[in-house]
C-alpha cells in the first residue's frame, strides 16, 4: 500500500511539473510598463530639468579680453548658469564672420581677437553654458550709422523696411539711388521715440537666406549651446510696406480674386500702391505674421539638422496678443509648430504681481516647451529681482534671465554699489538654501 502511494505521488508531482510552464506561457503575469510607455504630463517632464539661471550680455561687455573674462568670473563666483551673449547687435559680427562686417566696436582690437570664441572658451572651463544671441530685422542705428560699406543698409537698400507714410513715394524710386535710403533714415530719425533704428524686411527672399546663412555660420563654426533670437519681428504696425513686401501680398491676393476685382484693383493701384495692404488689411497682417514665422521654422529646422542638441530660444514680447497684433511676432504659433525650445518672455515689469501673470500665461502657451523668465534688472532694485526669481520658481518656470548684465554691473540709483549679483546670489541663498550657490 506504501509502495502505491509513493508510486501515485511521484507521478503528480511528474505532472505538475509538465503542466506549470504551459501556464506560465498561456497566462502570463502581467509587464510593469517600460519607462517610455509611461506618459509623463508635459509640466512634470519640463520641471524635472534643472533650473537655468542666465544672464543677457549686450555687446557692450563683448569688446575686449578683459569684460570678457570679468563676465565669466562674475558669472560663476554668483552662480549663473548660462550666458545669452549679443553677438549680432546692428548687422555686424562680434565673432569672426564671413558674412557680416566686423563690429565698429572693436576696431581697437587686434584682429585676432574673437569675442564669442572667447566667451565660449572660458565659460566651458567652468561648465557655463554660452548661447549666441542673434538680432535678426534690427539691423542699424540712426544716431551714429554703419562706418563700414559692407554693412547690408548700404550693400543692399532693397532689403530695408519701408514705414507706411513714405511707402507710395519709395515705391517708384529705385532703392540703389542715394534719396531711397536717405529717406527711410530722415524718418526713422523723426520717429526715434517708436524705433530703434533700421530694420530689414522679414518678406524679402534675400533678407531670409542672409539670416540663415548667419545663423548657419554661427552654428557650424562655434561650440555654443544654444542660439538665441531677439527682434524677430516688426518695430510696429506701421511696417513693412516696401515694394517686395507690396508686390508679393498683391501677387498673393490676385489668385483669389474674380477677374472684376482684379481688373479694378489693378487700376486703382496705379495711383496707390498701398490699396491692397488697405483694402485687405487683416490678410496683409497675417502675411506679415507668416514672413516671420517662415524664417523661425526655416532656421530652427537648419540648426537642428547639423547641431541637433543646441537650444533654440527666442526673446518675445510678454503680452502674446500684442505681439502678434502689433509686432507680427507669432511666438504662440512658432512654440505650437515645435519650432523653439525654450521662450523667453520680457517681463520686465518691476511689479510682482504683473510679472507672476505674464509668466503663467506664457506658461499655458508654451505646448511643453520651456519658459524662461526674462527679468528687467536695470528696471528694478535687486530685491525686486528676488521676488520675481521666487515667483518664476513658484509658478514653474525652467529658469530666469537677468536683462542685463552689463546693468547690473554698472552703479546707479537701482544698484548704488554696483553689485546687484552679489545681492541676488545672497538673497536668494538666504530664502532657498544656497540654489544660487557658485
Amino acid at each position: 500500500m506504501k509502495r502505491a502511494v509513493a508510486i501515485i505521488c511521484f507521478y503528480v508531482v511528474l505532472l505538475l511539473i509538465a503542466i506549470l510552464p504551459l501556464q506560465q506561457i498561456a497566462a502570463p503575469s502581467p509587464k510593469l510598463p517600460t519607462p517610455l510607455a509611461v506618459k509623463t504630463p508635459v509640466a512634470e517632464r519640463v520641471t524635472t530639468r534643472p533650473e537655468t539661471r542666465a544672464l543677457w550680455v549686450v555687446r557692450t561687455t563683448m569688446t575686449s579680453p578683459e569684460s570678457v573674462r570679468d563676465l565669466v568670473r562674475r558669472a560663476k563666483e554668483n552662480g549663473f548658469t548660462d550666458l545669452i551673449v549679443q553677438v549680432r547687435g546692428r548687422g555686424d559680427a562680434y565673432y569672426d564672420s564671413h558674412i557680416e562686417p566686423r563690429a565698429d566696436d572693436l576696431a581697437g582690437q587686434p584682429a585676432d581677437f574673437d569675442p564669442l570664441a572667447m566667451t565660449i572658451d572660458e565659460a566651458h572651463r567652468f561648465g557655463i553654458k554660452v548661447h549666441a544671441w542673434i538680432n535678426i530685422y534690427l539691423v542699424a542705428g540712426v544716431e551714429s550709422l554703419p562706418r563700414s560699406r559692407e554693412h547690408l543698409i548700404y550693400k543692399h537698400p532693397e532689403w530695408v523696411m519701408v514705414p507706411r507714410d513714405v511707402a507710395a513715394e519709395l515705391y517708384a524710386v529705385a532703392p540703389n539711388s542715394p534719396e531711397y535710403l536717405d529717406r527711410i533714415i530722415e524718418h526713422t530719425r523723426g520717429n526715434r521715440d517708436q524705433l530703434e533704428g533700421l530694420f530689414v524686411s522679414p518678406a524679402h527672399p534675400g533678407v531670409k537666406e542672409n539670416l540663415l546663412n548667419i545663423w548657419m555660420e554661427v552654428a557650424t563654426r562655434y561650440n555654443v549651446d544654444g542660439l538665441h533670437f531677439d527682434y524677430v519681428r516688426y518695430p510696429n504696425p506701421q511696417y513693412d510696406y516696401s515694394r517686395n513686401s507690396i508686390d508679393r501680398f498683391r501677387k498673393e491676393m490676385e489668385s483669389n480674386l474674380s477677374d472684376d476685382e482684379r481688373e479694378t484693383l489693378a487700376d486703382e493701384f496705379q495711383n496707390d500702391p498701398l490699396v491692397y495692404a488697405t483694402k485687405f488689411a487683416p490678410r496683409y497682417a497675417q502675411f506679415q505674421r507668416n514672413q516671420v514665422t517662415d524664417l523661425v521654422e526655416r532656421i530652427y529646422k537648419g540648426v537642428k539638422k547639423i547641431k541637433p542638441n543646441a537650444v533654440i530660444s527666442a526673446a518675445v514680447f510678454a503680452n502674446e496678443e500684442d505681439a502678434a497684433r502689433s509686432r507680427f511676432q507669432d511666438w504662440k504659433e512658432w512654440l505650437r509648430m515645435g519650432c523653439l525650445d525654450v521662450v523667453c518672455p520680457m517681463a520686465y515689469t518691476p511689479d510682482t504681481e504683473m510679472f507672476r501673470k505674464q509668466l503663467l500665461s506664457a506658461m499655458s502657451k508654451a505646448s511643453g516647451r520651456q519658459v524662461w523668465g526674462g527679468i528687467g534688472a536695470y528696471k528694478q532694485t535687486a530685491d525686486g529681482a528676488i521676488e520675481k526669481i521666487q515667483v518664476a520658481r513658484d509658478v514653474g518656470a525652467q529658469g530666469f534671465i537677468l536683462f542685463s548684465y552689463d546693468s547690473s554691473i554698472k552703479v546707479s540709483d537701482l544698484n548704488p554699489q554696483g553689485d546687484y549679483l552679489e545681492k541676488v546670489r545672497n538673497g536668494l541663498k538666504d530664502a532657498s538654501g544656497a540654489l544660487m550657490s557658485k
